[in-house]
């Protein structure tokens, strides 16, 4: 039964939920129906005895991170960069030239206001929560991984493009293999934020902004 109920809910969460809100004929505003239900992650964590409560910050890692994680970036922001110069320049560097005020508040805010509670609830929540649906192998570990960045990647099908959906799910494997190898909901989420303040910055923000995206048809 218990494993009946984790199915249903992972579902419910990470499935219906999108659904729903991408479909919804109300507009509702995102950032707090994301810390709803972060909140709730948060409590399931909180009361569950076997979860290393550590992980939701554990900054320590960070530094050891760094020489990996940083080489990485480096490639994957010059190829965007390259990416919307050649197929979109009148994006490029938009954001920051139009509202750059609004630019500096977002590279404050995100990390707090999105970043960590996307974190909470696509890494150490589900990579917690779900760990018993999948086979305790090393196969079985990357596919938590794997189903993990697929439930993140879909989330973005609110944004109604699949730019968001395509981009999300690859950093979602990166995102959650840092987690996983880190144990560090605060490296893992200091990761996102690179990427994720790169994409405004360079001009890709309005793919992933709940502000631009249109009315429901």
């Amino acid at each position: 039964m218990a494993r009946v109920w984790l199915i249903v809910e992972l579902l419910a969460i990470f499935v219906g939920l999108p659904l729903g809100y991408r479909f919804s004929p109300v507009r509702i505003p995102a950032l707090p129906l994301l810390w709803l239900v972060a909140g709730y992650a948060w409590w399931q964590l909180w009361r569950d005895k076997s979860f290393d409560r550590g992980r939701l910050w554990n900054s320590t890692p960070l530094g050891g991170q760094l020489i990996f994680m940083m080489p990485i970036f480096a490639v994957v922001a010059v190829m965007l960069w390259v990416g919307v110069r050649w197929l979109a320049p009148q994006l490029e560097w938009s954001f920051v030239r139009e509202h750059p005020a609004f630019w500096a508040a977002v590279m404050v805010l995100y990390p707090v206001l999105s970043v960590y509670p996307q974190g909470l609830l696509y890494r150490a929540f589900f990579l917690h929560r779900y760990a018993g649906l999948f086979p305790q192998t090393r196969l079985g570990g990357w596919a938590l991984l794997v189903a993990s960045a697929a439930a993140f990647g879909f989330l973005h099908i609110i944004f109604r493009n699949s730019l968001a959906v395509v981009l999300t799910f690859f950093g979602g494997i990166l995102f959650a293999w840092r987690y996983a190898e880190t144990g560090s909901l605060f490296v893992s989420g200091f990761e996102h934020a690179l990427y994720g303040c790169w994409l405004f910055t360079v001009g890709l923000g309005g793919f992933f902004y709940h502000g631009v995206w249109p009315q429901p048809k």
